[in-house]
């Protein structure tokens, strides 16, 4: 074990005093917070200054019921031509656009906006829903209705219902159960299972990667007359395994630490201003600190599990080749349980309790990632235990059957092995 530990210190040490590592740690957190806070600040602070947009109606009825929007203020010019609004009104006066309004406004291309710069969905969905209310009032006109009489009934009749989810804790007192959102479910689900499949994907490849120079160099043959060939690979797998773990662990501290002081000192006031339940229950969620301590705590255990199983895979393949480039073969087949992870991830957030997502989370080659996505949504405690016993007694068989291909591979040189051949290392 002593000799397992020098070889950790070194592969842990190595990589720490990166400049990358430390610049990665330290950024990743803020991207985070980042992308959790980024849509509720755009909604609440993202607004577009006021468009000026002249209005030529030759309905003569339009532009005079088109009132102002915080996108859009009119003006009504329809004694001009298209042709002089278009020079009058061109890049350099300020003006957004020109919307021309023909005198059948329902006929195909009546209605056309002319901008100077590049329009927004926006813009065009404000004046589009003006003229189809204001289309709607005349036609009710002049079926002889009273629309204002009808517009008061409509307002009076309108109804706006908030559905406020809430997860059943046995008790039947509401106020005691945990509020959710499956909007911030689902973010966070996401979220923690793209980051979970970076991990493996880049430290992965790096236990490759480290493999292969080591053996292309013959340092491995000078390592091997001191420590074991399993000692040696146990020592670089755990050794870059705790590299990820201290990069999750910074990030667990500054989320933490964001979830306790930062979040409610920049949003207390506008969420209790606010009428907006997505907000509220958005920084809710991330000012609960030990709701996040417990996301990064299931994060590490399936980061560890998922890790050790594919570094195991990533050792073997690194010590059957002599160059990066060979590995490619046997990385691409490592990697399809890990995309085959991130598909099922996807319809986890369909149904996080449907039978293809319930056995992706418990299956070890895919467990992790789909795992992780659904734990934002409550699932048992249960099913969490079973899926990381079944991970790391995956990664015992594995790591064993891994250690008999590096044991032989790395004093193999000149070709790459064919899969009959890693067949005939296993039963040596």
């Amino acid at each position: 074990m002593n000799k397992t530990k020098l070889i950790i210190v070194r592969e842990f040490s190595e990589r720490v005093r990166k400049k990358s590592f430390i610049i990665t740690t330290l950024l990743m957190p803020l991207l985070m917070i980042g992308l959790m806070v980024a849509p509720s600040l755009m909604m609440m602070y993202g607004g577009g200054e006021q468009k000026q947009i002249v209005v030529i109606d030759r309905t003569g009825v339009v532009a005079e019921n088109l009132t102002p929007t915080p996108e859009v203020q009119y003006i009504e010019h329809n004694d001009l031509s298209i042709q002089d609004a278009c020079r009058i009104y061109g890049e350099q006066s300020g003006v957004f656009g020109i919307l021309y309004i023909g005198s059948d406004i329902e006929a195909r291309d009546s209605v056309t906006l002319i901008s100077n710069s590049s329009s927004t969905p926006v813009i065009e969905e404000s004046i589009s829903k003006q003229l189809n209310e204001i289309v709607k009032r005349n036609k009710l006109a002049e079926l002889g209705y009273d629309v204002d009489s009808l517009e008061r009934v409509m307002q009076s009749v309108e109804t706006n219902i908030d559905i406020r989810t809430r997860i059943n804790n046995g008790t039947g007192d509401m106020e005691a159960m945990e509020s959710s959102s499956s909007g911030i479910n689902y973010a966070l689900g996401m979220i923690l299972g793209m980051l979970l499949y970076m991990v493996i994907i880049l430290y992965g490849q790096m236990v490759l990667t480290s493999v292969v120079e080591e053996k292309s160099s013959r340092v491995i043959d000078v390592l091997v007359t001191s420590c074991t060939p399993f000692q040696i690979m146990m020592g670089k797998i755990l050794g870059i395994a705790l590299v990820a773990l201290t990069q999750i662990a910074v990030w667990a501290v500054l989320i933490i630490s964001a979830s306790k002081f930062l979040i409610p000192a920049l949003f207390s006031a506008e969420v209790a201003a606010s009428n907006d339940m997505m907000m509220q229950a958005l920084v809710g969620t991330l000012g609960d600190t030990g709701y996040i301590a417990s996301l990064f705590a299931y994060l590490i255990l399936f980061i560890l599990g998922g890790f050790l199983l594919y570094a195991s895979l990533y050792a073997a393949a690194g010590s059957a080749v002599d160059s990066v480039q060979d590995g490619q073969q046997f990385n691409t087949i490592i990697m399809m349980p890990i995309i085959l992870s991130l598909i099922i991830m996807m319809s986890v957030f369909n149904d996080p309790n449907s039978p293809i997502a319930f056995w992706a989370s418990i299956i070890p080659f895919t467990s992790p990632i789909v795992m992780i996505a659904r734990i934002p949504f409550g699932i048992p405690t249960w099913e969490i235990i079973v899926s990381l016993v079944t991970l790391y007694l995956s990664f015992v068989v594995v790591a064993w059957v891994a250690a008999k291909i590096y044991r032989i591979g790395i004093f193999m040189h000149g070709k790459r092995p064919s899969w009959r051949e890693l067949g005939r290392w296993l039963r040596m």
